[in-house]
């Protein structure tokens, strides 16, 4: 067995002491303490506004025999040394705050190892995660609302986001949305109910549109009514802390960016320990009794990136940015909020962590998705800029026609009123390759684009 390393925060590699099977001391599972490691040079404050400083204070987990990566705990359940610890377990006296553990869709030490740096990373007390971003905003919006509850909702947001809030919460659960313009603030404080509204809920960087939330102020509306904020930011990791701003929870699909290999589906709730203990609560947990339990091994292989990360968004944010500045010198109408064009520009400099750039997603508007649609082809098959897919957060480019992909739950209507247009081209910005070579794809591809445009003009 590897050896005992001293840490506060997180597990390091200990395991229970003998057949006795007790342990003292009452922390929750979730109460996550800062760590004091003498060996960062960085001041306790400074971790909590950078990301990167925040997971290099973690305590590094061994494995079993002493391996600089920790083991994967595939097991589902898990023995014990003596029958009268079973019922101390169930009864919630024993727990993996003492290195209990009852079977995996409760906890697993791999999958809980993952939910402290995903706190640590947004700087929460405590995070859970799940087998997708779905499940962690499903069952977030379970937890914080009971039958008859009010959400008020960004009216643009992830289109399964907008099917979850406007159609199946309703039909199911009797939990009902009012969308609003999450710019407009006074839109906003009309339509949280005190007293009846359980949950605001907006994306910090909106899918597909990148319009900008103002965390802290719509944060405050929230509060000042006793209502939750609840926030995506799978867009924007490291480039915005929304819990930092004010944001009750955080939510993310871990799947995107912080995965970085459109390899695996997962995500993560992270928040106050008091929300997550009851998400696992037994008999009233959402998380406990939904049972939307990520694997084990997913676990490890996603807290093997998430070191990275920070240098992964630092590239993806740098190029889209450039293609950005550059594409807008070509005449197309671009979208990015590094641009000093976008209303949100100021807005997102002054909450954003320093360093980490605008976000690594742009979008081109190419007005009709005939045109939207050439130019992916051009992109994909004519230069090998990017791919024609969905999701984001790869490091090869990624496009896809929102208004006909990952926004087609919405109506007519609903896309017009979350300002997506019918050739609205997102593109996830990538990183192989160099920068130069990647941008004469981009214009090789435009220059066969405008060829074919007369061709098709003269026949």
């Amino acid at each position: 067995m590897a050896e005992t390393r001293s840490c506060e925060f997180g597990i390091s590699g200990k395991k229970r002491a003998g057949a006795a099977d007790s342990f003292e001391g009452d922390d929750e599972i979730f109460v996550a303490k800062k760590s004091m490691l003498p060996t960062l040079a960085v001041a306790p404050a400074a971790w909590e506004n950078d990301p990167a400083a925040s997971l290099a204070s973690l305590c590094h987990v061994f494995g079993e025999h002493g391996g600089v990566n920790m083991s994967i705990e595939a097991s589902a359940t898990f023995t014990v040394m003596e029958p009268e610890t079973m019922r101390r377990m169930f009864t919630g006296e024993l727990g993996p705050d003492r290195d209990f553990f009852i079977y995996s869709r409760h906890f697993n030490p791999t999958v809980l190892n993952l939910g402290r740096q995903m706190a640590a990373l947004e700087g929460t007390e405590a995070a859970y995660c799940t087998a997708s971003g779905m499940a962690a905003i499903s069952s977030v919006m379970l937890q914080l609302c009971s039958s008859g509850g009010h959400v008020v909702a960004s009216a643009t947001l992830y289109g399964g986001t907008h099917a979850l809030l406007t159609h199946f919460l309703p039909r199911i659960c009797n939990i009902t949305t009012t969308f609003v313009d999450i710019t407009d603030h006074q839109a906003v404080k009309n339509a949280i109910v005190q007293g009846r509204t359980n949950v605001l809920f907006f994306e910090s960087m909106s899918n597909p549109t990148l319009t900008v939330a103002n965390i802290p102020e719509l944060s405050k509306l929230a509060h000042d009514k006793e209502a939750m904020v609840v926030v995506d930011n799978t867009f924007s990791p490291m480039v915005l802390s929304p819990a930092r701003l004010g944001a009750d929870v955080v939510v993310h699909s871990i799947s995107k960016f912080i995965s970085g290999g459109a390899d695996v589906i997962a995500g993560a709730v992270c928040g106050p320990a008091s929300l997550l203990n009851s998400m696992m609560d037994l008999h009233q947990g959402s998380l406990m009794l939904l049972g939307p339990t990520m694997n084990a091994k997913v676990a490890f292989e996603l807290s093997e990136r998430i070191p990275h990360l920070g240098l992964r968004m630092k590239e993806h944010c740098l190029r889209a940015v450039e293609y950005a500045t550059r594409m807008k010198k070509m005449g197309l109408r671009v979208v990015h909020p590094g641009l000093e064009d976008h209303p949100q520009h100021h807005l997102l400099k002054s909450m954003a962590n320093k360093g980490y750039g605008f976000g690594g997603l742009l979008c081109v508007d190419m007005e009709s998705e005939e045109k939207a649609n050439r130019l992916m082809h051009h992109l994909q098959n004519s230069s090998q800029f990017g791919l024609i897919a969905v999701s984001l957060g790869y490091y090869e480019t990624l496009m896809s026609c929102s208004g006909s992909s990952t926004s087609s739950e919405l109506n007519s209507e609903e896309k017009a009123l979350a300002g997506i247009s019918p050739g609205l081209v997102r593109m996830s910005i990538g990183y192989t390759g160099t920068l130069e070579q990647k941008w004469s794809q981009f214009e090789r591809a435009i220059s066969r684009m405008e060829v074919d445009s007369t061709l098709f003009n003269k026949n």
